[in-house]
């Protein structure tokens, strides 16, 4: 992603941890499809969801701010404090992308939830708790409220305010490049053939078949 500018979804919660992103019952399966519609299931619905149900027929809770209909389609959430905290599980950055968004703005992240996002392709930002408190007031006072987040300039915008954030470059290259660290590793797959021919010709032995060894 380069810039987005999508409504944005205000979760006024502390302290969100991946249990309530997505709920031990959906962790059966390690595909990483199949979870956006359970995504904050316990909030979303009146019932336990399970894997594989078909959510459109289930009871919603209708004061749950991804169930308006005026945050319908939101691409970037807004939450407090230590989002992401709790078990280490990638099942929640994969519910939320499924679900939609691609960019999770807090005060701050849990270390592993932060470091899984960008491996998702979801771009989390933290900002101080003046400027979170900031958009919050935003989101308060326009229903459905826009935001413009400018990863290259690294700014976020609304009507005339501009909040800048801070991001790792590397892992800012990736997300501008749409890779993860396995694709990473691959744009070095022809330094890393030149590194095995130079080792087989040092250490021949270590490259030997096996069954000639025995």
């Amino acid at each position: 992603m380069q810039q987005i500018t999508s409504t944005v979804a205000p979760l006024d919660k502390s302290n969100v941890d991946t249990d309530q992103i997505i709920p031990k019952q959906f962790l059966t399966s390690v595909e990483r499809t199949g979870f956006g519609d359970f995504l904050f299931d316990a909030w979303r619905y009146q019932d336990e969801g399970y894997l594989g149900q078909d959510c459109s027929q289930r009871k919603l809770q209708q004061d749950f701010v991804l169930n308006k209909p005026e945050y319908k389609g939101a691409k970037i959430l807004l939450a407090r404090e230590n989002f992401g905290c709790g078990s280490s599980r990638e099942h929640a950055p994969w519910a939320l992308k499924e679900y939609g968004f691609e960019v999770i703005i807090a005060t701050s992240f849990a270390d592993i939830f932060y470091n899984n996002c960008f491996n998702n392709q979801i771009l989390p930002i933290h900002l101080d708790s003046q400027e979170i408190e900031k958009l919050f007031s935003y989101t308060n006072l326009a229903v459905g409220a826009k935001l413009s987040v400018d990863l290259t300039k690294q700014i976020i915008s609304f009507n005339d305010t501009t909040i800048r954030f801070g991001i790792d470059s590397f892992r800012k290259t990736c997300l501008l490049k749409n890779l993860d660290e396995i694709a990473v590793s691959l744009t070095y797959t022809y330094k890393i053939k030149q590194y095995e021919q130079k080792r087989k010709q040092v250490t021949p032995w270590m490259f030997a078949d096996i069954a000639e060894q025995l």
